[in-house]
């Protein structure tokens, strides 16, 4: 009896025990939770804290960087181009007529070629008379071939019908003309096989005789010109042909081109009286300039020209004028893109008098320190946080941006660096974020 209550206290004791052991976890884990939320709150504090910093030390310090970019640098200006062309105006005695174009605008010209042609006295009277004589002769011979009709009749009418459209899809005048010849021939023929003795005949003789003269009045008072050298045809004739010339560079100075009143991209408007013939080849561009790099300009450099198209072209410097007030009259000479410059006198363009390409850099990342005799030019890299120094060889500069390089070792030995500051130096490589000094 005495050990089965004994193993019933035991039992109870245990049962006590677990209970007591449950309870104690369960407030370590409670703890432990309340712990943890305290951690983590204190971390996100210290998170806020730490940005926060990061924040006010930007406003208060701010700071800039770039990535080395493989880039191209210009030295260029904007400058007003006066244009001078090889050209020469034609114009007949019948300019009050009015013209009539046989080569467009801007098309080539073969020199000796008919390029237009003056409307002649009555011309459209004449041409209407010739259009009705046209008709009567047409009904003359159709009414001729409802009498007669032979083989040989069909076989001028074929010649005359394929001369006819030869005529009207002939675009050279010497051949118009010879085709002309030829369908008169013909109809003349034609109209003496069907009898030109009888009433028709005679009708139909009198009628192509009048035709004839009238065609002859026309073609007599019609004055042909022709291109008195090979180019470009242009019928924008301003009066300036005679002034910006190419035979004395001599003349073109600063007031020169100032008191013409030219305005900067105004076309030239276009003349019913006169054309000229451009020289489609080789064209020249006056400017008035003050810049340094114009100061140092020698006749035969080259340099590049960006027109108002957007086109790039090589240009030669032909001639160089100092004026009394330091500024220079200089004149380039270009060989590509003439023709898009015919219809201008003055333009607006950029002079590009060098460019660089390599590893580019903003001017304002570069830092200098001194070593020795020697300033020497520096960027601060920036990695992960941590900053490092690179030397950089300035290559090329304009007024924003550097291309620079890495020195050689001999270069930095010349500078006075030593072994050990040479093998533990840093280069700079595309795409490394630098500094930027504000």
């Amino acid at each position: 009896m005495r050990n089965r209550l004994d193993t019933k206290v035991e039992m109870n004791n245990n049962h006590n025990k677990r209970e007591n052991e449950s309870k104690n976890k369960n407030r370590v884990i409670e703890e432990l939770r309340k712990h943890k939320r305290v951690i983590i709150m204190f971390v996100l504090l210290c998170v806020i804290i730490y940005i926060f910093c990061i924040v006010a030390k930007l406003i208060k310090n701010p700071t800039d960087t770039f990535l080395v970019e493989q880039g191209q640098i210009y030295q260029e200006e904007i400058a007003n181009g006066y244009i001078i062309r090889d050209e020469v105006v034609v114009k007949g005695e019948n300019y009050k007529n009015g013209i009539l174009q046989i080569k467009a605008e801007g098309e080539k010209v073969a020199k000796g070629e008919a390029i237009f042609r003056y409307y002649s006295n009555g011309e459209d009277n004449l041409i209407k008379k010739i259009e009705e004589l046209d008709k009567k002769i047409d009904e003359a011979m159709d009414n001729e071939n409802n009498k007669i009709v032979s083989s040989d009749t069909k076989v001028i009418e074929n010649q005359i019908l394929e001369k006819i459209e030869s005529a009207y899809n002939e675009s050279n005048l010497q051949k118009i003309k010879e085709y002309k010849k030829d369908i008169n021939t013909y109809i003349t023929k034609k109209a003496k096989i069907t009898g030109e003795l009888s009433p028709s005949g005679s009708y139909l003789k009198k009628l192509i005789d009048q035709r004839s003269n009238y065609e002859k009045t026309l073609n007599s008072g019609a004055e042909y010109i022709k291109a008195p050298t090979s180019g470009v045809v242009s019928y924008r004739v301003d009066g300036y042909e005679e002034l910006l010339t190419t035979k004395d560079f001599g003349n073109i100075t600063k007031d020169f081109l100032e008191n013409l009143n030219l305005k900067t991209g105004q076309i030239i408007a276009a003349t019913d009286e006169s054309g000229k013939i451009i020289d489609n080849y080789k064209c020249y561009i006056a400017t008035v300039l003050t810049s340094e790099y114009a100061q140092k300009a020698q006749v035969g450099d080259s340099i590049k020209i960006r027109l108002p198209s957007g086109n790039e072209v090589s240009a030669s410097i032909e001639y160089i004028n100092a004026e009394d007030d330091g500024q220079y009259v200089i004149i380039f000479k270009i060989t590509k893109c003439v023709e898009e410059l015919i219809n201008y006198r003055k333009i607006s363009l950029n002079i590009i008098w060098w460019s660089y390409s390599g590893k580019k850099i903003p001017n304002s990342a570069i830092n200098y320190e001194k070593k020795g005799d020697n300033e020497v030019a520096y960027v601060i890299r920036t990695r992960a946080e941590y900053q490092d120094k690179i030397l950089v060889k300035k290559l090329k500069s304009n007024d924003k941006y550097t291309i620079v390089a890495d020195y050689t070792s001999e270069e930095l030995e010349k500078l006075g660096y030593t072994s050990e500051e040479i093998k533990s130096r840093k280069t700079i490589s595309l795409y490394d974020e630098i500094l930027i000094n504000k």
